[in-house]
């Protein structure tokens, strides 16, 4: 999905992929994996005790610590060096997200579940990646406007994480969002799906979007709001939430 973000930035920038974009996505994809893989390696305490992690190489004990980084190590380099190639900024703001996750997000989340809101930072900056990549200026207002469609993405997708797997962050000790007493939709992850429809139908208003399809995707933008309201669409719903940054994407290149 970071991947396809920095693409989808790339794509902004430039409607007709160049021969660098093939590096972009895939040393994007790999620093991500990079981040998962030192993650795994710091939280594999937590990971031991949740039922959707508990099966990860390290909490299961089939991968030692040494292993588990010998893997980050590799996958960040191979993706920095695939970074470099197309040029010091791409690099260097892969390498910030990098950071941000492991060093700010990662050790803060066990304290606090504001930390999300500082996590999200993450997941909004691969488009600007993708638009350093194609040689567009980090102040321009597109990448802005995307980046800060991508931030407001993230809570509610986190938000319905956290609502599905709240046992798990209970058991691993993990503030949460979600009260637990909390049933039905909430006001708060409502007003944000509003928020980010709202910055995501500035899309086509700005030109970003534009031919015949326009309303189709602003209607498949629209979705995850319309359904998220009915308990019995949550499922679909997180669906929706889940491939927003895809359908971002092939919005963005014209389809």
């Amino acid at each position: 999905m970071n991947a396809t973000a920095a693409l989808g930035g790339y794509l902004l920038c430039r409607t007709q992929p160049q021969p660098d974009a093939f590096p972009l996505f895939a040393g994007v994809a790999l620093m991500a994996c990079a981040a998962s893989a030192f993650n795994q390696v710091l939280e594999r305490d937590i990971d031991a005790v949740m039922d959707r992690t508990k099966r990860r190489p390290l909490a299961a004990g089939e991968l030692g610590v040494p292993g588990g980084l010998s893997i980050a190590l590799v996958t960040l380099g191979a993706g920095a060096m695939l970074l470099n190639l197309i040029g010091p900024l791409p690099l260097g703001l892969a390498l910030v997200t990098l950071l941000w996750y492991l060093l700010v997000y990662t050790p803060l989340k066990r304290r606090t579940p504001f930390a999300l809101l500082v996590g999200a930072v993450c997941g909004a900056l691969p488009p600007l990646i993708g638009w350093s990549a194609a040689g567009g200026a980090v102040t321009d207002f597109r990448i802005v406007l995307l980046c800060g469609i991508l931030y407001l993405w993230q809570v509610p997708h986190f938000w319905m994480l956290q609502k599905r797997h709240a046992e798990d962050y209970r058991r691993a000790r993990i503030p949460l969002f979600v009260p637990r007493s909390f049933r039905g939709p909430a006001p708060f992850l409502v007003l944000w799906l509003v928020a980010m429809v709202a910055a995501t139908l500035m899309l086509p208003v700005f030109g970003l979007i534009a031919g015949q399809h326009a309303p189709l995707w602003c209607i498949a933008f629209c979705l995850p709001l319309l359904l998220y309201p009915f308990e019995r669409w949550e499922s679909a719903a997180f669906a929706g939430v889940n491939i927003f940054p895809a359908l971002l994407t092939l919005a963005l290149y014209g389809f």
